[in-house]
């Protein structure tokens, strides 16, 4: 059930109009544009076995009791999505974290490719691209790039909230709200996402009477 609902998104993201792209793409915004969730800084070490891991991590996301405790879980399963066996993958993406930082984006993209050639199902590799292209207004690579995570990750809350932010850029206010819906069911603690579910709601379904 769970599948076929994160696949819906993905199908109502990727019937966005041609034209409606093309726009984003072609006529940036003013002002610094707000990033999706990212991994912090500071990493903790995390196990061998995945899985198991992010399947009881992202139980006690849900029922973290605050925002301190739940940052320190976020912490743990961006730690695993970052994670990698490839010594080769993984100063890939340290050159490509601090080529962003000095806003090269086209260099961090060439990096992001030779990770994505190197290992496909590497999901940061895609996720991290798609938040350059989103940078940049290129929001149909974006939302290609999100369309990888997802398949690899369905609670990849990071993507999710970026799939809210490119759908109401594109003024797709009802899909927005979807994708902002998914993104809080899995990490009820994202910040800023509640406020914009709230404002959402109001506009797409109307305030109660």
């Amino acid at each position: 059930m769970a599948k076929r609902t994160f696949r819906a998104i993905l199908l109502a993201a990727s019937l966005i109009s041609v034209p409606s792209l093309a726009y984003a793409q072609g006529e940036p915004r003013s002002g610094a544009k707000p990033k999706p969730p990212e991994a912090p800084s500071k990493l903790p070490k995390v196990g061998a076995d995945k899985t198991k891991g992010l399947d009881f991590l992202f139980g006690a996301l849900k029922a973290a009791p605050d925002d301190v405790s739940a940052k320190h879980v976020e912490a743990r399963i961006w730690a695993i999505w970052l994670q990698t066996p490839s010594d080769t993958v993984a100063l890939l993406m340290s050159r490509s974290k601090a080529a962003m930082d000095a806003k090269q984006n086209e260099v961090a993209l060439k990096l992001l490719d030779s990770v994505i050639k190197l290992r496909p199902d590497y999901v940061e590799a895609w996720n991290r691209r798609a938040t350059i292209y989103y940078l940049q207004n290129d929001y149909g690579r974006s939302l290609a790039d999100i369309q990888q995570v997802l398949v690899r990750e369905p609670r990849h809350f990071g993507a999710l909230a970026g799939l809210g932010m490119i759908m109401q850029d594109l003024g797709e206010e009802k899909r927005a709200l979807d994708a902002f819906r998914k993104a809080l069911e899995v990490n009820p603690h994202l910040e800023k996402v509640p406020e914009l579910v709230k404002t959402l709601t109001e506009k797409v379904e109307g305030r109660d009477i």
